[in-house]
């Protein structure tokens, strides 16, 4: 099995820029790439399913365990030729300080990957080699096989750190990228700029790739990623005798935040998706459920507030009691006003009394776990669900919280997620797989728009 993981030193190295031109260009050599991200990640992802035309998924040691992620990632390897594994931060980065807790690292050893280090050369030469030695020898069980200098202008320069870290690590050196401004990408407050809205895209993803392929030695690259196969022991029981049959997804420039496994879960029980757009669309499919996803809906507002006909339809089937499942943007969708970061306000659909509001910084970023303290759509009183949260923005509202949520035991606490009706909405993300009883308990509910 060929697979890597593109690990950086830290974050900002250009790893996600390699992670593309590397899975372009071996796409152009007939080969089919299948993308992985590490960690809870959402608009990496979509780019590497823009670039490659095959599905991103997210590989997550903090929300699975180690024999799901495993699962995972064969199933969608199936009918792969490589996988291309970005990392996340620094490749000894994760949960707490520990190299080994939810980094890429440990989800290297987990799969077996070979490593692609990348790191960031502009200003050095021969230290270049002691910063390899570092991640080399802090863990020796991580397979780095190889090293992509970024930020060098010329090959001579390449060729001076090549030599140093040939020479005192015994990893070879296969390849440098230019800085280009054309091959960057913008960013946003959350990150890169979804791919959903990046004009040119295609020609930027071209040019990238044809670099790659002249200063990188893919045919290196190619032997040293042969990977010893992995097997798992895990396989998801779960029934399929369930109320729910149709789930309608919102899925449009405004929300596009789902986990692919996610999905992929509620087919493989017979569950049919009908995706829908709160911004062009305005009828709901005929569906059991519906399920709005995280996404930029700050960035639409003005749009979301035109679409009123949408705005009604959704309140109306919350009123009619069909079951709605909302996270992060969709919460925010699900207000009654957004604030944008201009201060003007938009309505909403107005299922929960109160507004969200943008703010400057992150005001929460992380894994973290949600105790319910009453019954919800994914869980009964007392349970816990973990996850993860991301946003520039808070809910203010009257309306009384329904998880208890914290990073850990015993830090701080702070409340989370509203229920009202047959309508659950949270800032929490959720990976299905890591409850998979939450899921037999959303598909328990029941009705029809």
């Amino acid at each position: 099995m060929k697979k890597l993981l593109i690990a950086g030193t830290a974050s900002g190295v250009g790893k996600t820029t390699l992670s593309l031109g590397i899975m372009r260009a071996l796409q152009a050599r007939g080969l089919q790439v299948q993308p992985y991200k590490v960690g809870p990640d959402y608009i990496d992802t979509a780019y590497h399913t823009k670039v490659t035309g095959r599905a991103s998924r997210n590989l997550d040691l903090y929300m699975l365990e180690e024999e799901q992620v495993k699962y995972l990632f064969n199933r969608s390897m199936q009918d792969a030729d490589v996988a291309v594994v970005e990392g996340v931060m620094g490749l000894y980065d994760g949960k707490g300080s520990s190299i080994t807790e939810c980094s890429s690292a440990s989800v290297a050893k987990l799969l077996k990957l070979p490593v692609i280090l990348v790191i960031d050369a502009r200003a050095m030469a021969a230290s270049s080699a002691a910063m390899v030695l570092g991640y080399k020898n802090i863990d020796p069980e991580v397979n780095i096989v190889g090293v992509i200098a970024n930020g060098i202008k010329t090959e001579s320069h390449f060729n001076l750190v090549k030599a140093s870290i040939e020479k005192y690590c015994h990893i070879p050196a296969i390849g440098y990228l230019p800085p280009e401004d054309h091959f960057n990408l913008p960013s946003r407050h959350l990150g890169l700029v979804p791919s959903e809205e990046l004009e040119a895209l295609e020609e930027r993803m071209e040019l990238l790739a044809k670099a790659v392929e002249t200063s990188i030695d893919l045919d290196l690259l190619l032997e040293l990623i042969e990977g010893e196969e992995i097997t798992s022991t895990f396989q998801p029981l779960i029934k399929r005798d369930h109320k729910i049959q149709t789930i309608a997804v919102a899925y449009d420039e405004a929300f596009h935040f789902y986990y692919q496994d996610n999905l992929q879960l509620l087919e493989d029980l017979g569950i049919k998706l009908i995706y829908f757009s709160p911004l062009a669309d305005t009828s709901l499919p005929v569906c059991d459920l519906i399920y709005i996803g995280g996404g930029f809906p700050e960035v639409f507002a003005a749009d979301l507030e035109a679409n009123q006909t949408m705005r009604r339809e959704l309140k109306t089937a919350h009123e009619n009691n069909i079951p709605i499942y909302a996270e992060c943007g969709g919460l925010m969708y699900l207000g009654e006003r957004l604030i944008d970061h201009e201060g003007k306000s938009y309505e909403m659909v107005g299922v929960f009394e109160g507004e969200s509001r943008m703010t400057k910084g992150l005001k929460r970023f992380g894994y973290c776990f949600g105790t319910a303290e009453e019954d919800t759509l994914l869980s009964a009183k007392g349970q816990t669900l973990k996850g993860h949260e991301f946003h520039h923005s808070e809910f203010y509202t009257n309306e009384k919280a329904v998880y208890r949520m914290q990073k850990d035991n015993k830090g701080e606490a702070w409340v989370g997620g509203y229920t009202k009706g047959n309508t659950l909405a949270t800032y929490l993300h959720l990976h299905f797989y890591s409850h998979l009883e939450a899921v037999e308990r959303l598909l328990s509910a029941g009705g029809k728009v």
